[in-house]
C-alpha cells in the first residue's frame, strides 16, 4: 500500500519552510510533500540576521540592512565595515509570507497548520506511521525540524535572548549602525550583552542576551532587558511594539538521536537548530539552513534521500569549542575577547569567519587577534 505522502516535513518553522521552498522550485521533480505546523497562524515573532550581498538567499527580502556594526566594551568601540556585505535583517513575517506564497504555487506541496503530532513516528512495512491531531498519517520519508526540549547537558552553553521592538518619541538611534554586542551590563559571573538593531532614528529591536550553562526563560531576563532599554534610550519615552524570545544551543555535545533503527535511519532525518543548524560559537543559523535546504532539496528531487546538516570542518569546530570552553570557565574574559576579535581583524575576514566562509588565513587572523594565555590554559585542562 502506498504511503499518504512521499515526504513528511514535521515543523513549519525556518528549517521546514526553507526546505519546502527549495522543493517548490523543483516543481514536479519534488516528492509529494506535507508540511505539518502546530501553530494556527504565523506571526512576526522572530528576526534572522546575516551578512550578505544581493545574491545571498533572502537578501532582497531584508526589512533593513546596516553597513556598519559595532561591539562595545566600556569605552572601547570596535566597528566593522559591512559595506561590501551588509548585515541584513529578515523578519519572520516577511519570511512566512514568502514561504506561503511559494507553496501556493506548488501543488505537490501542502502546508497543514494547527496540526500536532500525538506520537513519535514508527517505521512499519517500509513507511513511517504517525498519529496527528488531524488523524493517522504515513510517509516514505520524514524530515523532523521540531526543536527538542533543551537539556543543559546537550550543549556546552546556551544562548538565551529576550527583546522588545520599541518606538521612541525622540530620535535616539543611528539607523546606519547595528550594535552586535554592548557589554555595558557585563558581570564576572556571566556573559551578558545588549543587542540593538535600529531600523530608524526612533525605532529599534533591543535584546538582552546571556550565554549560560542552562537555558534562561523570558521572565528571568525581563528585568535585565528593561534595564538595558532604559540605559539605551536615556529617558526617552517609548512604546513597545512586539517582543521575541529564543534559546539557541552553542556547541551541541552530540547529534540528537535519530528516531529510527539503523536500517531505516536514511529515511528519517532531523534538521534545524537542535540538529546542527546553528554555528556553535555564535548561534547564527539562517544562512546555514538555506545552504542545507538547497542541498537536501536537490537530492530529493533526484530521487535520493534527505540529508541532515553537514558537520562543521574539523578545524572550525575545534576553534569554536575551544572558544566556548574558555568563556564558559572564564566569563569575565568574554567582553575583551569579542572586542579583540572585532577590533583587530580586518572586516571582511571576520565577516567570512562568522558566515562560515572563512579561509585558513581568516581563521589564523582571528586566532592571532586573541590573547594566547587563556586558550593555552584551556588546552592543558582539556586536550580534546
Amino acid at each position: 500500500m502506498p504511503a499518504d505522502v512521499e515526504l513528511l516535513i514535521v515543523g513549519g518553522g525556518c528549517a521546514g519552510l526553507s526546505l519546502a521552498m527549495q522543493l517548490a522550485k523543483r516543481q514536479q521533480r519534488a516528492p509529494r510533500t506535507l508540511i505539518l505546523e502546530q501553530r494556527a497562524h504565523y506571526g512576526n515573532d522572530r528576526t534572522w540576521c546575516f551578512w550578505g550581498d544581493d545574491t545571498t538567499p533572502f537578501a532582497t527580502l531584508a526589512t533593513h540592512q546596516w553597513r556598519t556594526v559595532s561591539v562595545r566594551n566600556g569605552g572601547r568601540v570596535a566597528q566593522l565595515d559591512c559595506s561590501q556585505t551588509p548585515y541584513r535583517m529578515v523578519s519572520s513575517e516577511q519570511f512566512y509570507t514568502a514561504a506561503v506564497a511559494a507553496l501556493t504555487d506548488a501543488p505537490q506541496l501542502q502546508l497543514q497548520m494547527a496540526t500536532r503530532l500525538l506520537s513519535d513516528a514508527h517505521c512499519r512495512g517500509g513507511h513511517w506511521h504517525v498519529e496527528t491531531s488531524a488523524g493517522p498519517l504515513t510517509a516514505s520519508m520524514v524530515v523532523d525540524t521540531r526543536p527538542l526540549v533543551p537539556a543543559a547537558n546537550r550543549a556546552l552553553l546556551w544562548q538565551s535572548f529576550y527583546g522588545h521592538e520599541i518606538e521612541c518619541e525622540q530620535p535616539v538611534f543611528d539607523p546606519d549602525c547595528a550594535v552586535l554586542m554592548d557589554f555595558s551590563s557585563a558581570s564576572p559571573e556571566r556573559v551578558a550583552f545588549r543587542y540593538v538593531l535600529p531600523t530608524s532614528r526612533t525605532r529599534a529591536l533591543v535584546e538582552f542576551t546571556v550565554f549560560a550553562a542552562q537555558p534562561v526563560a523570558a521572565a528571568a531576563l525581563a528585568a535585565d532587558l528593561d534595564a538595558a532599554i532604559a540605559q539605551r534610550v536615556r529617558g526617552a519615552t517609548f512604546t513597545r511594539r512586539r517582543s521575541e524570545h529564543g534559546v539557541l544551543p552553542m556547541g551541541l555535545s552530540a547529534s540528537p538521536a535519530v528516531a529510527a533503527p539503523p536500517e531505516q535511519a536514511a529515511s528519517y532525518v532531523r534538521a534545524g537548530l537542535f540538529a546542527g543548524a546553528a554555528r556553535p560559537a555564535t548561534g547564527y543559523a539562517f544562512q546555514r539552513i538555506q545552504r542545507w535546504a538547497a542541498d537536501c532539496a536537490a537530492r530529493l528531487a533526484d530521487a535520493g534521500a534527505a540529508v541532515g546538516h553537514p558537520p562543521d570542518p574539523c578545524f572550525s569546530a575545534w576553534m569554536d569549542r575551544l572558544f566556548l570552553s574558555v568563556i564558559e570557565r572564564q566569563p569575565q574574559l568574554a567582553p575583551q575577547l569579542f572586542a579583540d576579535m572585532f577590533g583587530r581583524v580586518e572586516s571582511q575576514r571576520i565577516i567570512r569567519f562568522l558566515s562560515d566562509r572563512g579561509r585558513l588565513a581568516d581563521h589564523a587572523a582571528v586566532a592571532l587577534a586573541l590573547p594566547f594565555k587563556p586558550f593555552l590554559q584551556q588546552l592543558f585542562r582539556s586536550p580534546s
